[in-house]
C-alpha cells in the first residue's frame, strides 16, 4: 500500500502546499476543522511519534510554529490549536501535525469537531498561498 503523505512530499499527489522544505512538507487538509488548518509531515516517512527522532521531531515542530505564525498573519486567526494523533484517529499512518486556526468563539469544543470543505480548488489555493507567503523564515 502507498502512503498518501509520501506521494504527496515526492509530489507524485496534488495537495495544496503551504510549505515545501527539504525535511518537512505542509499542505492543507482537504477536509479542514477552519480553513487553513495545514497537516505537517516529515518528507521521510515516519509512522508514529516513537519512531521520530528527536532532530526530525524538532524540524516538524519548528515548521509547526512558522505555520501557527502565518495563520495569524494571512487569516487574521487569534491563536493556532497543534495536535497530533499517535496511532489511535491517525487516519494516515505517516505521522503529521495538525495546525488549525483559531478564533475565539470558533465553536471549537472538545474533541468532537465538525469538518468544512472548501467550496473548490480555487479556494483551497488560494488559501495555500496567503499561508505560504506569510510564513516566517525557517
Amino acid at each position: 500500500m502507498t502512503c498518501l503523505f509520501c506521494a504527496i512530499a515526492a509530489g507524485e499527489q496534488p495537495a495544496h502546499l503551504v510549505l515545501d522544505e527539504p525535511d518537512v512538507v505542509g499542505f492543507l487538509d482537504t477536509r479542514p476543522l477552519f480553513k487553513g488548518h495545514t497537516l505537517l509531515v516529515p518528507r521521510r516517512h515516519v509512522g508514529t511519534l516513537v519512531d521520530i527522532d528527536t532532530g526530525a521531531l524538532g524540524v516538524v515542530m519548528a515548521a509547526a510554529q512558522r505555520v501557527a505564525v502565518a495563520l495569524v498573519a494571512a487569516l487574521g486567526a487569534q491563536g493556532s490549536f497543534v495536535a497530533m494523533n499517535n496511532v489511535v484517529s491517525q487516519s494516515v499512518p505517516h505521522l503529521h501535525v495538525h495546525v488549525v486556526p483559531r478564533t475565539k468563539g470558533d465553536g471549537l469544543r472538545g474533541f468532537f469537531w465538525p469538518r468544512t470543505r472548501y467550496a473548490d480548488e480555487e479556494e483551497a489555493r488560494g488559501y495555500a498561498e496567503r499561508l505560504a507567503a506569510a510564513l516566517p523564515p525557517a
